[in-house]
């Protein structure tokens, strides 16, 4: 603090103001650290300090020292329980830097490590909102934050088939324009930067009008929004991890009414050492991991509490969505275990998964109704011709129209460019090796005959115009960026959803062979029947975990298998047999059945 003051003799607010800003903003964070002296002293003047900084660290000349700055003092505010400035003061500062996002013209990897910087704001905005008791803006800024360039992306890649075509043209042109003068800005080629700065945000403004009347997004999507995306009998749960707590936003039936749980920062700390070592032992001690996974889920359960969080859910609730967050996603929350039975088991519609409200709202736009033909590339490499129990061919006998490549024809360059048999497909399945690639996430992928098919591929390449769903019957299919801060939904999943499939359904680790093949088996036996695709797959779950050999005997002999499978299926049984019973249930383990999940629109 000293150094500082005297600093400040020498960079004097009329011969350095620059310096000067700089020196007021580190003399506030130092009075704001203080631990010597009168606290509420301390506060006042780096109160003082920051306000004095924001003098010439303006929004119009320096944005970004501007928003940090307010960060600064808004969190000061946080701390001291002055609510309200905290509100006013995060809000400037979220104004400033979702303008600087849309300034961005440098690709999808700047946005994201923006908002990796900037995701703590909107965190502390969440927790000040709640402290006002504004709970549906709290929502918001949620949705705001999470899965912010997936939620373009497909506002892009879907923006004809939602707005008219004239709204398409002028939304195109603004891009453009806005585009080619934020290049000018950046480049310095601007004549007048002043005015054109105003100009692009009328464009802006403008372009933000016309999307705003077919589909809020971003900074417009509002609480209100959920009553279009929520029916009668859907409740949803949103958890958030915050600073040092964690909440769950329960949204009632209809999307009109709003519950909150709220964890105690014990929890938190105890969600996050639970994380360390799951995530861990499977990395290093998979034999660990695997024989601890049901008290893991138990343990989960518990420091989620979830009982506590169902009580928030209407009885006659029949179906749940789970949008989970940060590293949740890796986990089989339909999964955890709660009054005697698992979350799965309670709602007889099924428990489905979305990244967010956003992303759930955009699928529903997307008007799939056909499932008859299948696309499916199986087994590409010869370590999986042994463990091919056939699935794939008794899948082939659910539709009416279908396209299998095996084998070396299992290959990327197959796929890509497009074919004209994959645009067409309503379902797009894959029986193969897959692995999370945890160190670039963008290079995840699916072990095909001649190379990789990569998240990076599927994003740049693949264009599915009328898939339902995607099946990804392979390793580590649903894993996703669990590290990542910037509220980002990174994995397999997304650039499926994002090529224009409604729904995929994906692993979230290393998976049985042999349970896979009969879980797939039966899964596509269930939509044969139903068009929910979340409970077909949670009925064959449930199938796969409560059948006994016996039951399983009796099942292979009127399966869609052939009979050559079915005799090779039936000796494995035998084996079992002899060690444990004809009443024994071999994948009653969570490890065996609950790896898969369904993301998306789950119909």
């Amino acid at each position: 603090i000293n150094a500082y003051k005297k600093a400040l003799e020498v960079r004097t607010r009329s011969d350095f103001p620059v310096d000067w800003a700089d020196t007021q903003n580190n003399l506030g964070i130092a009075y704001f650290d203080r631990i010597r002296g009168d606290k509420a002293e301390n506060l006042e003047n780096a109160i003082a300090a920051y306000t004095q900084a924001l003098e010439v660290r303006t929004r119009t000349d320096f944005p970004q020292n501007n928003a940090e700055i307010l960060l600064n003092l808004g969190r000061l505010y946080q701390e001291s329980q002055q609510f309200n400035l905290a509100y006013d003061t995060f809000k400037s500062a979220i104004a400033t830097i979702e303008d600087l996002r849309g300034e961005i013209i440098s690709g999808e990897e700047s946005k994201r490590k923006q908002a990796e910087k900037w995701n703590k704001l909107f965190r502390r905005m969440v927790e000040v909102c709640l402290a006002l008791g504004r709970e549906t803006e709290a929502i918001t800024y949620i949705e705001r934050s999470k899965t912010r360039n997936l939620v373009e992306q497909i506002f892009n890649r879907d923006l004809k088939t939602i707005f008219p075509s004239n709204v398409v043209i002028q939304l195109e042109q603004l891009r453009d324009e806005i585009a080619s003068g934020q290049n000018l800005l950046q480049t310095g080629k601007a004549e007048n930067a002043i005015s054109l700065a105003q100009h692009l945000q009328k464009l802006r403004q403008q372009r933000q009008k016309f999307q705003d009347e077919y589909l809020p997004i971003g900074s417009s999507f509002k609480f209100t929004s959920l009553e279009k995306i929520v029916d009668q009998e859907t409740t949803i749960i949103e958890w958030y991890i915050a600073t040092n707590k964690i909440f769950a936003f329960v949204i009632q039936p209809g999307g009109k009414e709003m519950r909150i749980w709220r964890s105690s920062s014990a929890d938190f700390d105890a969600l996050f050492d639970w994380d360390n070592k799951y995530v861990n032992d499977y990395k290093q001690k998979k034999a660990a991991w695997k024989d601890q996974l049901d008290q893991n889920l138990q343990n989960l359960a518990e420091i989620l509490h979830l009982e506590e969080i169902l009580n928030l859910v209407p009885s006659e609730c029949e179906k749940l969505i789970l949008i989970p967050h940060l590293f949740l996603h890796l986990f089989p929350l339909h999964a955890l275990p709660v009054k005697n039975s698992y979350l799965m088991d309670l709602f007889p519609q099924g428990v489905g998964y979305v990244p967010s409200c956003q992303l759930l709202q955009q699928l529903q736009l997307r008007q799939y109704n056909d499932f008859q033909s299948l696309f499916a590339m199986q087994t590409p490499t010869e370590d999986l011709y042994e463990k091919d129990l056939g699935a794939v061919a008794a899948i082939k006998r659910q539709f009416n129209q279908s396209y299998v490549l095996k084998k070396d024809k299992a290959k990327e360059s197959a796929i890509i460019p497009v074919t004209e048999n994959l645009i067409q497909a309503n379902n797009l399945f894959f029986f193969c090796h897959g692995g999370f690639n945890a160190n670039s996430p963008l290079e995840s992928g699916l072990q095909l005959a001649d190379e990789v098919l990569t998240l990076a591929d599927i994003i740049a390449h693949i264009k599915l115009e009328n898939c339902r769903l995607v099946t990804l019957a392979a390793c580590e299919t649903g894993m996703i960026d669990g590290d990542n801060i910037s509220d980002e939904y990174i994995g397999l999943p997304s650039g499926f959803l994002l090529a224009g499939s409604t729904n995929v359904v994906s692993s979230l680790w290393t998976v049985s062979a042999t349970a896979t093949a009969l879980l797939m088996v039966k899964f596509y036996e269930e939509l044969k029947h139903q068009n929910n695709i979340v409970l077909a797959l949670q009925t064959a779950q449930k199938w796969l975990r409560d059948t006994s050999i016996t039951d399983f005997k009796q099942w292979l002999q009127k399966s869609s298998l052939t009979f050559a499978y079915q005799s090779e299926i039936s000796k494995y049984f035998d084996i079992i047999e002899q060690k444990n019973g004809e009443n024994y249930q071999p994948f009653s383990l969570p490890v065996y059945w609950s790896a898969f999940c369904c993301i998306g629109k789950g119909v």
